[in-house]
């Protein structure tokens, strides 16, 4: 019998690597999931032309065309409940969101971000790294919850500072692992393997109380 493939919305602002990689992930067959649409608040965002390559359906909904967040975030609904996503996939979306919309996808709404959590909430993520001597840096994937860059935490990356570093050239190794961490805990969702109870979060049944880690291409817990 073959896998149920699980449906994503995708919500970017940007160059969409992440959406690219979950595209990858999907054609490699490492994912088994599919995605209903790709949702932009930008309309010159590359991501855009890299689901159009993809053949997958987009949309832009430009967030200075609405007087309020709430409204915004209505029309993004509007979009996204006639599809029934399993999951909406946060990547790169440059837009904090309503506790509606917050509460309206609850279990169900998915982030990634460019620090170990709960280090380093919001941007500049990679020089503040650097700024404060770190010796290990990296990306969190966590489910969204109403605080900022906060939520469950799934699995996180680790990724040394380097000496050498400044902020793009760490931000592009924390990228790579990014690239490996965000279909990985969707498959995990692919395979039944994440549920909640209430709001604590399981893993295969039993509550993950710390992420997952992923370091020198292994996970472990």
């Amino acid at each position: 019998m073959a896998k149920k493939k699980i449906s994503l919305v995708v919500l970017i602002s940007g160059g969409g690597s992440n959406l690219q990689a979950i595209i990858d992930a999907i054609k490699n067959q490492q994912l088994d999931a599919e995605i209903k649409t790709v949702i932009s608040n930008q309309v010159t965002a590359g991501g855009l032309d890299r689901a159009a390559l993809a053949d997958i359906e987009t949309h832009v909904v430009d967030h200075k065309q609405f007087p309020d967040r709430q409204t915004f975030d209505r029309a993004l609904v509007n979009i996204i409940d006639p599809l029934r996503p399993d999951l909406v996939v946060l990547a790169g979306f440059m837009r904090i969101l309503s506790d509606g919309f917050i509460d309206h996808f609850h279990d169900r709404l998915v982030n990634i971000h460019p620090s170990l959590l709960p280090k380093y909430k919001g941007l500049n993520t990679h020089q503040m790294a650097i700024d404060n001597h770190d010796a290990v840096h990296g990306a969190s994937v966590h489910y969204v919850s109403h605080e900022l860059d906060s939520g469950p935490i799934v699995i996180q990356a680790e990724v040394p500072v380097l000496d050498s570093d400044d902020k793009n050239s760490l931000a592009s190794r924390v990228l790579e692992q990014e690239h490996k961490i965000y279909p990985m805990m969707l498959q995990m969702v692919a395979d039944g393997r994440l549920t909640f109870d209430g709001e604590q979060l399981n893993l295969d049944n039993k509550p993950l109380h710390k992420p997952l880690l992923w370091k020198n291409n292994k996970l472990s817990t």
